[in-house]
């Protein structure tokens, strides 16, 4: 049960990140996702993007808070963590 929890809260966190910078790129760039995201990734700033889009990880986290649903909300924090190690190896690479 605990580790459906997590797994559930994680895949919360992920959807909300993508979502995070779905809803960035649309509300503040004046080009397309597609053309934004290919423009990131050359000019290097693909994991600020990122960055701001996990932000909209505050709101699932602090439902499932309190909902007392703390393993969800671990799950939720395993994700945000999980994106900024992978944005941290993208960026040294």
């Amino acid at each position: 049960m605990i580790k459906q929890n997590l797994l559930t809260g994680f895949l919360t966190g992920i959807a909300a990140n993508i979502a995070g910078v779905i809803l960035y790129i649309t509300l503040l760039s004046e080009a397309d996702i597609d053309t934004t995201l290919k423009n990131a990734v050359a000019n290097d700033y693909l994991g600020k993007i990122i960055a701001l889009g996990a932000i909209l990880n505050f709101i699932p986290f602090f439902v499932f808070l309190k909902k007392k649903q703390n393993y969800h909300a671990r799950g939720v924090l395993l994700a945000t963590v999980s994106v900024a190690v992978a944005v941290a190896i993208y960026k040294f690479i």
